[in-house]
């Protein structure tokens, strides 16, 4: 019996009929509404997978349509070059047409690297943008007249141009000439180094150029120099340097204060003007000098530098070159270390095209045209981490100040975030055309990307959200190949092949992780100066200098603050791909296609803070 008045005991009767056949009624209620929930559910679930398997299918369809219309377009521009090769072949164009620029010697054709491949390959064939590949060689010889061959332009940039004109057209001297004024090398001046005309000799492997790409657009023979030391000047035929500054005024200033390029140091006064056995400085004489430059160490490679890269403590600078990464110790400029995957083809070629460094200096991460992101163990010489899921080269990469997070940029569209420590890609970042260049915020919360497209975005790691898309009347005109954050992480930099350098002001709501894109960053300057593809960017670590290296074989240093350039270095004999500063300050340097990276001292002149 129960303890609980009105309670019924365990052996009380059963309920009556009608309140137990009214308790099944009700749990047959449940029962039906179950299973038809359930179906429902089922139902649901079977039409969610239709439609993924409809959208699978929609974009499996997009994808082929995009390669065959690339495919039609590569057949059209093959025909349209070899109508042209044979319009050539009987004797020119006709009708008129302009005569065009010379050629600067034969070029050549790169291998397509896929997705955004036209205006890597424009680069490299000579005919995108103002000029093609890294610095031009010399004219041919006039009295060699065979036809140039004429390699098919890239889709989408047109025909390539028509032939030069017969020997009896072509002036003895051409006012036009690419860069005349850069730094002899070693005194030999007006050599040339020599030319890959066939396999290399047993046990040796010849220099030759790496495919296409952004970091390295080509390697042909660099062009002779006439540099400091030497008159070649004709003087009944202006130098663009001449024609530039006027004849009648050959030692003042410039016409335009940034414009250093186009200056010939031969016409120089001695205060404006520092030059050195094969490299020369020239300051803007508009500007106060305040900064110095010196040599510190050539570091001397067997192929193209793709990249340099300073450790965090300043103590060791990394390059990328063909098939292995080098680390060398900033004060001696000794090679302390070279990291090379052995397993791979010891046949073909194989370009570094970015390194960089773990915050706490044991790894160096390595990108490659193989689409591999190797992480290696700089003690052991031993790689500790593979990241494959690219479909295209790797072209950038950056390690974030948490040691464990690396971007990665390629040319298949996307950005990727890897996670060292569990060896997983994080996100995947996809936008419309090939990425060239990334960078990570000092703070490691955003990671921002230079692209073809002519755009720099910022991205949220942690959400994945765009919130800001850097680009419009005040953005670049051409591609955007180089991105750097600024110590405090508010604003970034940029360089691009429209020959400009930009400074933005990042949004104030970056933080605010919306998803839709925010484009409230701002361009506060615009530097103006370099003449051709602006390669490389960077701030220095007490951010009052943006450094940027180019086409055009010159670095140069600019004040943030008033977007006038301090200086500008000729060090190199061909393009600098890659300027980095050390993170300790005082150092900088730069990789390039003739084969050195350099280490050069920077410093304030004594008497201006």
């Amino acid at each position: 019996m129960s303890m609980y008045p009105g309670h019924r005991s365990m052996g009380g009767a059963p309920p009556a009929n009608g309140a137990g056949s009214r308790l099944n009624e009700l749990l047959d209620g449940i029962r039906n509404e179950f299973e038809s929930q359930l179906r429902q559910t089922e139902a649901s679930d079977h039409q969610v997978r239709e439609q993924v398997n409809e959208m699978a299918i929609i974009r499996e369809r997009v994808y082929q349509m995009e390669q065959a219309q690339l495919q039609l377009k590569a057949k059209y521009e093959e025909e349209i070059a070899m109508l042209r090769r044979q319009l050539d072949a009987r004797g020119g164009p006709q009708g008129g047409m302009n005569p065009p620029p010379q050629h600067a010697g034969p070029s050549q054709q790169p291998p397509v690297i896929g997705m955004g491949s036209n205006v890597f390959s424009a680069i490299m064939a000579g005919q995108g943008g103002q000029g093609g590949g890294l610095a031009p060689p010399p004219p041919p010889p006039q009295q060699e007249q065979q036809p140039p061959h004429m390699a098919p332009a890239p889709p989408g940039l047109g025909p390539p141009p028509p032939p030069p004109p017969p020997p009896h057209q072509q002036p003895p001297f051409q006012p036009q000439q690419p860069y005349g004024q850069g730094p002899p090398h070693g005194g030999f001046g007006s050599q040339q180094p020599p030319q890959n005309t066939g396999s290399p000799a047993p046990g040796k492997r010849a220099i030759g150029r790496p495919p296409a790409g952004p970091a390295t657009p080509q390697i042909n023979t660099p062009i002779p120099y006439n540099g400091p030391g030497q008159s070649p000047q004709v003087p009944t035929h202006p130098t663009p340097d001449q024609s530039r500054m006027g004849q009648q005024h050959p030692v003042g200033p410039p016409m335009q204060s940034n414009v250093l390029s186009d200056l010939d140091p031969e016409r120089l006064p001695s205060h404006v003007k520092k030059v050195k056995d094969d490299w020369w400085v020239i300051f803007n004489q508009a500007v106060a000098r305040v900064l110095d430059v010196d040599l510190v160490h050539t570091l001397q490679h067997e192929s193209v530098v793709c990249c340099v890269r300073f450790s965090a403590d300043g103590k060791f600078v990394a390059t990328g070159c063909n098939r292995s990464a080098q680390i060398y110790d900033v004060a001696t400029g000794e090679k302390t270390c070279i990291l090379q995957d052995e397993s791979i083809d010891l046949n073909g070629d194989l370009y570094i095209r970015s390194v960089c460094f773990s915050p706490d200096g044991k790894y160096l991460a390595t990108g490659a045209e193989d689409k591999l992101i190797r992480v290696w163990d700089i003690a052991a010489k031993q790689i500790r981490n593979t990241f494959q899921g690219h479909e295209q080269d790797i072209y950038s990469l950056d390690f974030a100040r948490d040691g464990r997070t690396i971007a990665s940029g390629s040319g298949d569209r996307t950005v990727r975030l890897w996670d060292i420590e569990t060896g997983s890609n994080m996100l995947t970042l996809s936008i419309e055309d090939g990425v060239t260049t990334v960078a990570i915020s000092p703070d490691a919360k955003f990671v921002a990307a230079g692209s073809l497209d002519k755009s720099v975005r910022v991205w949220d790691i942690k959400t994945g959200y765009l919130i800001e898309r850097l680009e419009g009347a005040d953005g670049h005109k051409d591609s955007v190949y180089s991105v750097a954050f600024s110590p405090n992480g508010r604003e970034l930099v940029s360089g691009s092949l429209d020959k400009t350098i930009k400074m933005w002001e990042l949004s104030a709501s970056r933080g605010m992780n919306q998803q839709p894109p925010l484009k409230g960053g701002r361009c506060t300057k615009t530097f103006e100066g370099h003449r051709d593809f602006v390669l490389s960017v960077a701030l220095t670590p007490d951010h009052q200098w943006v450094l940027s290296g180019s086409k055009d074989r010159g670095v140069q240093f600019w004040d943030p603050r008033t977007g006038q350039t301090q200086l500008m270095l000729q060090g190199h004999k061909n393009s600098v791909i890659s300027v980095a500063p050390s993170p300790t300050g005082g150092y900088f340097a730069t990789g390039s296609g003739d084969t050195r990276a350099r280490i050069w001292s920077y410093t304030r002149i004594a008497g201006h803070n």
